[in-house]
This record gives structure tokens, sequence and C-alpha cells, in this order.
């Protein structure tokens, strides 16, 4: 449970059906309560599973000095220095999550070196790459490639779910105990390194500026923010988030087209003597134990 005495230093914000709306843009609302946060002094970064080259544009939109938390939690690097905090490649068992996604039928693309690289040009591979604003880089074989070079992540996309929902319970299996597997999209299947994911990141962000973790408000809306949710001081999901996301959460937020980050980051840095973040929004019943 949230102390009262609570005081938010650091604040970490998904960014897709998060901070940004549909349109993928960020609301004039929220970028101006970010900016009053910095002005503050409040630390604020983004917590995403984007590569760091998509997601550094709005970094820098948003004024950020800060290391970024991209790729799931796999690289931590800094916005404006470029200075590596974190680095944690999926490691040797790329090359069998790929020969073994291969043999499944499933579409998958990797990243080498902060590149969205793919086989071929696909509808999916075309799609992610207008999402994530970044070109394709083709190579002829990502198994053979993934045996010389680190991939920070490996994600596989699917729009049947009856295909990727068995896909996901196999890796699961074979590799649960090595690699952290989860969804960012119901169609979206992300494979990293077992210690790369937003909680862990977020942590060693906080420990770098001297942050207790009881001073870190983490906002999300999908599975791949569930352990950051339950890691930070107030985890808050946004109302379009999946029920295991909201349970997850100390309060639900609006929506990402209804101007929830900021809603949250007024109720909790802003203006923190106000009621409780979005009190109709609450869970009943479902706040976590502190």
């Amino acid at each position: 449970m949230r102390k009262e005495t609570m005081s938010i230093k650091l604040v970490a914000i998904d960014l897709d059906d998060t901070l940004l709306d549909s349109g993928l843009s960020i609301s004039p609302r929220c970028a101006a309560d970010i900016e009053k946060m910095r002005q503050k002094g409040v630390l604020v970064t983004l917590a995403t599973g984007r590569m760091y080259r998509s997601a550094l544009p709005y970094a820098l939109q948003l004024g950020m000095n800060i290391p970024l938390i991209t790729y799931q939690g796999a690289l931590v690097k800094d916005s404006l220095s470029g200075e590596v905090l974190y680095f944690r490649p999926v490691g040797e068992l790329a090359t069998t999550v790929m020969e073994f996604l291969r043999e499944q039928g499933v579409y998958f693309h990797t990243y080498f070196n902060d590149q969205l690289c793919v086989e071929s040009d696909t509808p999916e591979a075309r799609a992610y790459s207008q999402l994530a604003g970044v070109e394709l880089t083709f190579m002829p074989d990502l198994v053979e490639a993934s045996r010389y070079q680190p991939a920070l992540k490996i994600m596989a996309i699917s729009h049947d779910i009856k295909l990727l929902d068995p896909v996901e319970a196999d890796l699961k299996a074979l590799f649960g105990q090595d690699l952290y597997i989860t969804r960012s999209k119901l169609h979206y299947l992300e494979i990293m390194h077992r210690d790369a994911n937003k909680a862990r990141a977020l942590q060693l962000v906080a420990e770098h500026y001297g942050i207790e973790q009881a001073d870190v408000l983490a906002i999300g809306d999908s599975y791949n923010d569930i352990a950051m949710l339950k890691w930070a001081g107030i985890g808050v999901a946004v109302a379009n988030a999946p029920q295991m996301v909201k349970a997850a959460a100390d309060y639900v937020t609006a929506s990402n087209d209804e101007d929830g980050v900021a809603e949250a980051l007024e109720k909790w840095v802003l203006n923190p003597q106000a009621d409780p973040c979005c009190p109709d929004r609450h869970r009943d019943g479902l706040a976590r134990g502190r």
C-alpha cells in the first residue's frame, strides 16, 4: 500500500498504448506535464519494448536527458550521451529460438546493432517498420547471422492467435528458465535474455540515481509491463490495459486516448495532495498490499 508521505522522484512510462495515443502521438497535456515534472526535478524516462533508435525521437521531443529503457530492458542507454548502462542480448539461445520459430512457420525478426533485421519484405515486416518509424535491414539468413553477432531481442508476429498461443507455450516450456518471453500486444511475442525486463532495468536506473523503490512511479498497459508495475512504489495501468495488467497495478487511470498518463502524473506527482489517482477507476478490492 502506498505511503502517504511518498515523494515520487522517478517516473517510467511505457510508450505504445500508454504515453502514445492511437495516432502514435504524445498529447500536448502529457508533454506539458512531463516538462513541469522536469522543472520540479522529477526524473522521467521511457520504458518500452521498442528499439533505442525508435524510442529516442520521443525522448528528445520531451527533452529527456536520462537513460532510456528499451528492448523490454535489454538495453538501457542514455538519450544524450549514448552511454550504455545495461546491455543483455538474448545470448547463445537466439539461434535455437529462431530455428524453432522458422520450423513453426511463424514470422520473426530480430535486432542487431539497433537495426530492425528481416529476411524478406513481408506485410508483418512493413507494418512493424511503419509502427517503429525505422527502415528495414534485409539479411539473407537471420539464424546464421545470430551465430556471429548478438541479438538484442527476437520478435514473432502473428494475427492468428491460435497459432501464436501454442508457440508461446512451447517456447516457455523449452526455454522459460533461461529466457524472458512476453507479449507486448496480443500478436507480438517477444523473446529476450532472462535478465532483460522492464522491472530489472527500472531498478538499475533508480539505483543509478540513488532513488528508493518506494519513490518510483511506473505507468503501462500490457503484459510486458506487469513486472515493472509490481516493482514500482506505485504502479498505474491505463484503462485500455487487459484485466491481468490492471490487476497487477495499484491504480487504473484513463486510457491512452484520454490523457491517462497526464491524469496519473497530475494526481501523484504534480498535485500529490489531491485524492488518490482516478478514484472512479480504482480497482475496488484489487489494490495490491505493500
